[in-house]
């Protein structure tokens, strides 16, 4: 399933959905109301009510769609008459730093990190705050930075929680996947701490949609890519990850319990702006679209923040 959060035209009220074929989004609130079922009312009670809910959800939507054609009628709007949001607010956000072999070596020569490939994962943290949806601006203060910078990055959503997990029964905790935007103010590093380079609001564009695990069979096989107004600037595939996803639960977990709906931001391939000769960093008017096979893409406008 393609799971969503949006709202509707003259209406802030964010709505659980989910995206049929056909580009349609279907109103799982409506669906259940109508069919006297119970669901959470957003997208992280979904994810937090465990497999119940989802078989729920999924009775409903092949009822919706029996003959396989999408679904009709109020519960059900097309795709581009709705705003989408974030389809979740994440309790935590674990970013994961220098992830994939080539950005290592372009962050030694452009940001002086290491030149050693690290033998543990490189963690930091975002803020729930710097969550937006997509569509949503990334606000750039040339007061707080000229060197605004892009990342795009396979988002893990966690379904269960997972404390001192294994590395083999990692992906059982795993509920599904979207797409983060790691957004960056590279000259806001402090003495080797991001949290503020990546932390400030807006720097975490996330979405379109959470696809959920059994449609991702294999997530260390997924192209990504990433483009400022139309130009590509990132272009990999999930495989070239240093750690992959069961490493990077079983590591955090080995000492911070991940609770149902967290979000963990594998990290970025490289040919971010820094990384340029010269380097190009987003300014206001620009579009960055972050894409990724199997999930769809996340696009998201550069505004003035004054």
């Amino acid at each position: 399933m393609r799971l969503l959060t949006y709202c509707i035209p003259g209406d802030d009220t964010p709505r659980p959905g989910a995206l049929l074929t056909g580009d349609r989004v279907a109103d799982l609130t409506a669906l259940a109301s109508a069919a006297g079922v119970r669901l959470p009312p957003d997208l992280l009670g979904l994810v937090a009510a465990g497999e119940p809910a989802l078989a729920a959800v999924r009775d409903l939507l092949a009822g919706a769609t029996a003959d396989g054609s999408p679904a009709e009628g109020p519960a059900v709007r097309p795709l581009a008459e709705v705003s989408l949001r974030a389809p979740l607010r994440p309790g935590k956000i674990v970013g994961v730093g220098l992830n994939y072999v080539e950005h290592v070596a372009e962050s030694h020569r452009t940001l002086d990190t290491e030149r050693e490939l690290p033998d543990r994962p490189v963690l930091f943290s975002k803020p729930s705050t710097a969550v937006t949806g997509p569509g949503q601006p990334v606000l750039h203060n040339a007061e707080l930075t000229k060197q605004l910078d892009w990342e795009c990055e396979l988002a893990v959503v966690i379904g269960t929680p997972a404390f001192r997990v294994a590395e083999a029964d990692a992906l059982r905790h795993v509920f599904g996947y979207s797409i983060v935007n790691d957004i960056s103010a590279r000259d806001q590093r402090r003495s080797g701490q991001w949290f503020f380079s990546k932390g400030q609001d807006s720097y975490a564009p996330f979405g379109p949609v959470v696809v959920t695990a059994d449609e991702i069979p294999d997530p260390q096989r997924l192209d990504l890519s990433l483009r400022v107004n139309g130009e590509l600037r990132q272009d990999s595939n999930t495989r070239h990850m240093l750690f992959g996803i069961a490493r990077l639960i079983a590591d955090i977990s080995s000492g911070v319990t991940l609770e149902p709906g967290d979000v963990i931001a594998t990290g970025s391939p490289s040919g971010v702006g820094a990384g340029m000769v010269p380097p190009q960093f987003l300014r206001p008017g620009d579009l960055v679209e972050a894409t990724i096979e199997g999930i769809g893409t996340l696009a998201n406008p550069v505004v003035d923040a004054r």
